[in-house]
């Protein structure tokens, strides 16, 4: 297999996972609430993409459902989450702007996955 196939391959292979959400700050048990489902997004490897979007990439769909999955057991009782798990490929195609200058989308941080 060549080099160029391998990388397109793996471009639907590879996996960004999102989680985004809208909690309840109102009382300090939500605040807190809402701090720690943040921290356990940081501390399993997710970037904050916006204050309420976190995101990670995933080597593949199985990795994907290992943070997935994870996320699910740390959800908060109250509020809004939304898991939405897309290709390398279709990340690639987002269009970001700041103001109305349109800016490339950082270079995810590349962790070193042991198998």
């Amino acid at each position: 297999m060549n080099q160029g196939h391998f990388s397109r391959l793996n471009q639907y292979r590879s996996m960004w996972v999102l989680v985004l959400f809208d909690l309840p700050t109102e009382t300090r048990k939500e605040r807190q609430a809402a701090t720690r489902f943040r921290k356990n997004l940081l501390d399993d490897g997710f970037t904050m993409f916006q204050f309420s979007i976190y995101l990670r990439f995933c080597a593949s769909r199985e990795n994907a459902t290992v943070h997935i999955r994870r996320t699910k057991a740390n959800l908060p009782q109250k509020g809004k989450v939304c898991i939405m798990q897309i290709t390398d490929k279709q990340f690639g195609m987002i269009e970001l702007f700041h103001g109305q200058k349109e800016v490339e989308p950082e270079s995810p941080n590349q962790q070193l996955e042991l198998f």
